[in-house]
């Protein structure tokens, strides 16, 4: 099993950055994906979640109207459009796959917001 994040980086406030989570080894369509973060010196929280098919999402109210998160079960993937970047979002962006009796996390993705 393996969750990969990408596209990670530093940018500029008020820019925009997406971030990818590419899954293997699991049944992805069946699992409910999210992606956390964690600040320096703060615990990891819950930014965005997505049901299996789709169709239902849920935000943190820090990141609504601001980040959008989607999915695409024939490539496997999960994605976190992120808008209107502030320096508070500056954090390590994990995914997770939650199923019936398994919860599957990625290794993260620096994403630095500063001018």
């Amino acid at each position: 099993v393996q969750l990969v994040e990408s596209g990670g980086g530093l940018v500029q406030p008020g820019g925009s950055l997406r971030l990818s989570c590419a899954a293997s080894g699991f049944t992805f369509s069946s699992y409910t994906m999210s992606w956390y973060r964690r600040a320096p010196g703060k615990e990891r929280y819950l930014v965005a979640r997505i049901n299996s098919a789709g169709g239902s999402t849920n935000y943190a109210d820090s990141v609504k109207g601001r980040f959008t998160i989607s999915r695409d079960n024939a490539k496997n993937t999960v994605y976190l459009q992120m808008n209107s970047l502030k320096p508070e979002d500056t954090a390590v962006y994990y995914c997770q796959a939650v199923g019936t009796w398994h919860v599957y996390w990625g290794q993260g993705t620096q994403v630095t917001v500063s001018s």
